[in-house]
């Protein structure tokens, strides 16, 4: 029993940094040209070249490493729960106090950094989701993949909507864009807060969007929080060298049809199953990146690139905050104003030269630090303890393994 509390699962460190990466590279193209504005590069004047590295970013990484977080999230709060039981028997008030802290974060982030946040989203389908953590193993799997069956049916269809619908939705996305690219190059940090605050983006029935997100948002974010907490009931990663087989299967299996989904759109946009590649599509190659990182991660001894990637994943909520901070200051007006005038290309290559460093800045970090600067006040509130650490009370362990 003992043993087992103490036991850190570093693969679940080294899948969560190596996913931070993918999740910079997906957010470069917002940080460069706008949440609406990464779709529209051909009003940025750039290359084929650039269109097709666009196009790769958006098949192969684009909405596929922001799930692994959410599978990783719900992975945690299971082993939190499982942990908190262990040591007193109590561990509702702990997840709730972690959740309001994220959502209480993720509103600072989106309103003075970037509003491209997740941890407020991640806060609030936590406290959700706490109901299904003492489920049966089985029970979590089934609503996980109802959930992703119903999220994939959306997709069908898309194809066939109307075309003069699309022509007006473009125009008003391209004036938004021009709009909002003059700001974001030239404006003061005042002017671009304000631009977010009253600008909702080029939508004319703003209310009805925004019911139809609270309606649609467990459809769509769920199921990986589901298949997380599934995951540590099943105890996927725990001694990994012993599950490669099982890792090398799912990771094959998932990421092919993942791939094949998401390039559907791009080759037979006409197919009445292309729009799947937009929905469905991109839990699965989550999924399968997942295992596949698992697999690769479960080879031989830790190296020295697998203890950084470990080292970027216990800093994972500091790296992903100061992720926004930096590129926000190198693209905004009141740094460098750099929005919209580099290619993806470009952005690729500052995305590899920052995440570079905070692997090499994570790695020295955690040789002298055992915890991370926000990690550590997320866990004084969390615990209640300015030590960052839980109350400890031995109690006869409880099954939840069901």
């Amino acid at each position: 029993m003992m043993d087992r509390r103490k036991e850190r699962q570093t693969i679940v460190d080294e899948i969560r940094g190596a996913s931070l990466f993918g999740i910079l590279m997906a957010n470069m193209l917002i940080f460069q040209f706008g949440m609406w504005g990464k779709d529209e590069l051909e009003l940025f004047g750039l290359s084929d070249t650039e269109a097709w590295a666009h196009t790769m970013v958006k098949i192969v990484i684009e909405g596929s490493f922001m799930p692994i977080f959410a599978f990783l999230f719900g992975y945690g709060m299971y082993k939190l729960m499982e942990g908190q039981l262990a040591r007193n028997g109590t561990y509702k008030w702990v997840l709730i106090r972690r959740f309001a802290m994220l959502i209480g974060l993720g509103t600072l982030h989106s309103l003075f950094i970037w509003e491209g946040d997740i941890l407020m989203v991640y806060g609030l389908m936590g406290l959700l989701l706490i109901v299904f953590l003492k489920r049966k193993a089985k029970t979590v799997l089934v609503w996980g993949v109802v959930l992703l069956s119903l999220f994939g049916l959306t997709g069908l269809g898309v194809s066939g909507m109307n075309l003069e619908q699309e022509v007006m939705d473009k125009e008003r996305t391209r004036e938004y864009v021009l709009e909002s690219t003059e700001i974001y190059q030239t404006g003061s940090y005042p002017d671009i807060f304000q631009f977010r605050l009253e600008d909702a983006g080029p939508i004319d029935e703003a209310p009805i969007v925004m019911i139809a997100a609270i309606v649609l948002a467990p459809i769509l974010i769920a199921p990986m929080f589901l298949f997380g907490i599934y995951a540590a009931k099943k105890e996927w990663f725990h001694r990994p060298e012993q599950k490669r087989s099982f890792y090398r299967k799912w990771a094959l299996l998932l990421a092919s049809a993942g791939l094949l989904l998401k390039t559907l759109p791009y080759v037979a946009p006409d197919f009445i199953l292309s729009g799947i590649g937009e929905t469905a599509a991109a839990p699965l190659l989550a999924i399968g990146y997942i295992m596949g990182f698992a697999w690769l991660f479960s080879l031989g001894s830790a190296g020295v690139l697998r203890q950084g990637f470990e080292a970027v994943g216990r800093l994972s909520l500091t790296n992903y905050l100061l992720q926004s901070i930096v590129c926000t200051t190198l693209f905004y007006g009141y740094g460098f104003g750099w929005y919209g005038k580099l290619g993806v290309l470009a952005g690729i290559v500052i995305a590899l030269t920052l995440y570079a460093l905070q692997l090499l800045g994570s790695f020295w970090y955690v040789k002298r630090f055992r915890i991370g600067p926000v990690e550590r006040l997320l866990r004084v509130w969390t615990y209640w303890s300015w030590r960052g650490r839980p109350k400890t009370i031995v109690r006869e362990q409880i099954d939840l393994n069901a």
